[in-house]
């Protein structure tokens, strides 16, 4: 049960960085959007490790697991999901984007051993199915052709990255230290990029800063309560849970934002969700 209250908090705190996100690429570029949410979080929660980590029981191979998985999430992740929605827009994206689960589950029987119940494995593929609903909106107009890399790529990783940190989590027991180390890698990585486009700094203003310091608050918090359903439970219970955040982004779009419709497509689509999560809660 923790592990399931865990996860449903770091769906909704994703769903709502995606619409906050939404107000901030008014008045920055999605890289350096990127960049400033996870450099406030890095620096948010250094102070804080001083009171909350305990060093003493620090793990070298956890650390090195966790330093692996921030090369490549959030940072790597980020950017593949924000070319994907350039190149091939968001309905394809975000199609491709909810088959994490199935890797993540692959990888965690791969690297951890886990078995997923029947019952598990039945709700998670229903909740790739009613987010795969949820996405498609219009018939493909071109071939993606190799394009479709990205968001897949980005779905692989993202699998892994969960698998990974469980993995980590099994050696040194400590979620927001999981969270830090891989937010400072990635911190690194995005910088290193969004420097190489310096000029779209110069479209940064106090309201873009302000807005991707909401994100970072909302992204950061999703990422450690993650961490703290891996800990308590298996990638196979947490990952679909997770990915179960476009959901909450269509809810709080509908209420807030005032952009989305409950058509018939989205309500079949939130009751395959809701109907995966009740199976993967019983499992």
């Amino acid at each position: 049960m923790p592990a399931l209250l865990y996860a449903l908090t770091s769906a909704a705190c994703f769903g709502g960085a995606l619409v906050v996100t939404q107000a901030g690429l008014r008045h920055a570029t999605p890289l350096w959007g990127a960049a400033i949410s996870i450099a406030f979080t890095v620096a948010l929660w250094w102070p804080l490790a001083a009171f909350v980590v305990d060093w003493s029981e620090w793990r070298a191979g956890a650390l090195v697991v966790f330093a692996l998985v921030g090369l490549f999430y959030p940072a790597v992740v980020m950017m593949l999901t924000y070319e994907s929605n350039r190149v091939l827009g968001p309905t394809l994206t975000g199609t491709a984007s909810s088959t994490t689960p199935v890797f993540a589950v692959a990888s965690s029987m791969l690297l951890l051993g886990e078995r997923p119940a029947l019952t598990v494995a039945l709700g998670g593929l229903i909740i790739v199915a009613g987010l795969a609903t949820l996405s498609m909106k219009a018939p493909m107009r071109v071939a993606p052709g190799w394009y479709l890399l990205l968001p897949l790529s980005g779905a692989v990783l993202r699998g892994l990255a969960q698998s990974l940190i469980k993995l980590g989590l099994m050696t040194w027991p400590s979620p927001f230290t999981a969270a830090l180390i891989t937010y400072t890698i990635s911190a690194g990585v995005v910088w290193s990029a969004a420097s190489r486009s310096a000029t779209d700094a110069s479209r940064l203003t106090a309201k873009s800063v302000l807005w991707f310091a909401c994100v970072a608050a909302l992204n950061g918090t999703a990422v450690l309560l993650m961490c703290c359903a891996l800990q308590h439970g298996n990638v196979g219970v947490v990952s679909p849970i997770v990915a179960t955040y476009p959901l909450f982004t269509m809810v709080f779009s509908a209420f807030f934002l005032k952009r989305e419709e409950l058509t018939p497509r989205a309500i079949l689509a939130a009751a395959l969700t809701v109907a995966g999560v009740v199976a993967v809660a019983r499992g």
